[in-house]
């Protein structure tokens, strides 16, 4: 996938997913914006791609206010000209159970995964337009966004907007050539390391550098972070210039295509339906086959 000549913005880049997707696309090509709230990691991802061989630059910034979007913006277009590519990655975690979340635990996550993501993407939006040529929009979600977690309100709330942005942001931004798309990634990760199924693992692919075993590469969709990083690579080339509105899941061995929400079973009444109507109704109508919720919870194979 040849990316020579685009410049992109990855947030939240200094690490993790992050780093993954600026060192993947600078391989491809594209000059490459680097963002964390850390200093030295934002030195050290930046020095890596250019020792590789690749060009970025760097900008130390906590995403969710628009002074720091307009940074992004300003930073691609000063150092390489234009900016073609922005994949919002940026984000936090302040994991609670719904009694026991507080209003900043809320607040704070909101803001820099969804806030963040709608500052950065307007500010790219915006540039786009005024350049003219197209565009990508690479949002980054969650399954928690779209099954719900527990312990996750704030996140999973915030993921799943991200997709809607996605899906109102395809139709708005069509007709200037921009496409917007949701990536719904699985990786090794220091949040995923902690699932108890998959820690033993993760840990042993890492002591003894052996692939993660099948059963989670493919049943559970599961492997490193540079796994993840092709979709993102392709999402941001010319081959994908199709592709818009959509929400598309990768880890491990898995690719997939996330349906979006649409009307399941439907069942009418004459004159509208009442409350004991739909009481009488409910189990063997619509309601005969509820839908399930939540990420479900791992199976590694018995010994």
């Amino acid at each position: 996938m040849d990316l020579q000549g685009k410049v992109a913005v990855v947030t939240g880049s200094g690490r993790g997913l992050g780093l993954a997707y600026a060192r993947a696309l600078a391989a491809a090509g594209a000059s490459v914006v680097v963002n964390d709230v850390d200093a030295d990691v934002v030195d050290e991802a930046v020095g890596t791609i250019t020792a590789a061989g690749g060009r970025a630059t760097g900008v130390v910034a906590a995403v969710g206010d628009s002074e720091a979007a307009e940074q992004l913006t300003e930073a691609a277009v000063r150092e390489f000209g234009r900016l073609d590519v922005l994949v919002t990655n940026a984000g936090i975690l302040r994991d609670r159970v719904l009694w026991k979340m507080t209003d900043d635990d809320f607040d704070s996550v909101v803001k820099v995964h969804l806030r963040g993501t709608f500052t950065c993407a307007r500010a790219a939006a915006v540039r786009m337009r005024e350049q003219g040529g197209g565009g990508r929009l690479i949002l980054i979600s969650s399954p928690a966004g779209q099954r719900g977690n527990f312990g996750q309100t704030n996140y999973a709330a915030a993921k799943a907007g991200i997709v809607a942005m996605a899906r109102t942001w395809a139709m708005e931004l069509g007709r200037a050539g921009i496409t917007v798309n949701a990536v719904v990634p699985v990786a090794a990760t220091e949040m995923t390391r902690t699932i108890p199924a998959f820690a033993p693992a993760i840990e042993e692919a890492e002591r003894t550098g052996t692939p993660l075993p099948d059963w989670l590469r493919k049943d559970e969709g599961l492997g490193t972070v540079e796994d993840v990083a092709g979709l993102i690579t392709f999402l941001a080339s010319d081959s994908a210039k199709d592709v818009t509105g959509q929400a598309i899941g990768i880890g491990g061995d898995r690719l997939a295509l996330w349906a979006h929400p649409k009307e399941g079973a439907v069942a009418f009444a004459d004159g509208g339906w009442s409350a004991d109507a739909i009481g009488e109704h409910w189990h063997d109508g619509v309601g005969a086959e509820p839908e399930t919720y939540g990420i479900p919870a791992p199976k590694a194979p018995e010994a």
